[in-house]
């Protein structure tokens, strides 16, 4: 956690145990006083550049982690056969990846942050995926396609303009 300014959490002071490092010593009725002491937390920041670099590498990673739920979810929905809006998946998919791409240029310094190359990874692998699944689905929608336009073709002529090798199978 880090450092915020204005937070603060409520300690009550204790007598140090070790007696060797204690220079007063409580009597036995006294009270102890709250204090009010900055909340640092486990990971204390010692510069702004720290607290910097942490938002900008969970920025990257929030980013990220979007872009691969919104390909995740149309790789299930592909998969599963659901009925899916390929529009809106496109359009969520392009904002998502804008946004990636802004902030990676942004910020390429960050390029050599391992969870950030590991969630790349992740979301590379993801895209991949993604993108066999819809190259099935579009080599099966371009054969109904032909199928379906060779029937209307067959369905609509008459024989007028075909010619006699075509009839013939020639």
């Amino acid at each position: 956690m880090q450092a915020q300014e204005g937070a603060a959490v409520l300690v009550v002071e204790q007598p140090v145990v070790d007696a060797e490092a204690m220079t007063l010593e409580a009597a036995e009725g006294d009270a102890f006083l709250p204090a009010l002491l900055p909340n640092l937390g486990s990971d204390v920041v010692n510069d702004g550049t720290d607290a910097a670099r942490s938002d900008e590498v969970r920025g990257l990673l929030s980013a990220i982690r979007r872009l691969e739920n919104i390909v995740e979810e149309e790789t299930v929905a592909l998969s599963t056969g659901k009925k899916i809006d390929f529009d809106d998946f496109s359009a969520r998919k392009s904002r998502s990846m804008l946004e990636f791409v802004r902030l990676m240029r942004a910020r390429m310094h960050l390029g050599n942050e391992v969870e950030i190359t590991e969630e790349i990874q992740r979301l590379r692998e993801k895209l991949e995926r993604n993108r066999s699944i819809l190259e099935m689905h579009y080599d099966a929608v371009r054969e109904v396609a032909a199928i379906i336009v060779k029937a209307i073709k067959e369905a609509e002529s008459d024989g007028t303009y075909t010619g006699r090798t075509a009839q013939d199978g020639k």
